[in-house]
């Protein structure tokens, strides 16, 4: 029996294989909650408190107790100008558990705990801080308003 020659058009189509897709590029949602603050919220907030708004601001990320209620919790904690101050508090260390913020006039302890970003489905960092950023401005902590 005699074998045929093969095509240059089957050669080329056994030869040519899809290309490998290159892996997704990891969200920065999905980093660990320590990393995903500290390398990315964290700057972010401060950046954008600096450069959009003059404001500097000392911004952290602790655990400890809760504001107003007590119990141990991560807090992202930051004090602006006139020693105004507030607290965004996580249930767990996971940028999608339960939060609550605080907030703190000059010279007084917070008294309210209020939910926050309660109904959203999806959290990210745009979101995390554009909401902060709200929050505060209600407040007119970040300028004339």
């Amino acid at each position: 029996m005699s074998e045929t020659p093969a095509t240059p058009k089957a050669e080329a189509k056994s030869a040519a294989k899809p290309a490998a897709k290159p892996a997704p590029k990891p969200k920065l949602e999905d980093k660990p909650f320590q990393a995903f603050i500290k390398d990315d919220l964290i700057p972010s907030l401060s950046k954008a408190l600096s450069s959009n708004h003059q404001i500097t601001a000392s911004i952290e990320l602790i655990e400890g107790d809760r504001p107003v209620v007590g119990g141990q919790c991560w807090m992202v904690t930051g004090a602006l100008p006139g020693d105004r101050r507030f607290w965004v508090c996580f249930e767990s260390d996971s940028i999608t558990s339960g939060k609550t913020i605080a907030l703190a006039e000059s010279g007084t302890e917070p008294s309210l705990l209020e939910s926050f970003l309660i109904d959203e489905k999806r959290i990210n960092l745009a979101l995390l801080q554009s909401r902060l950023l709200q929050r505060l401005n209600g407040q007119k902590w970040l300028g004339g308003n």
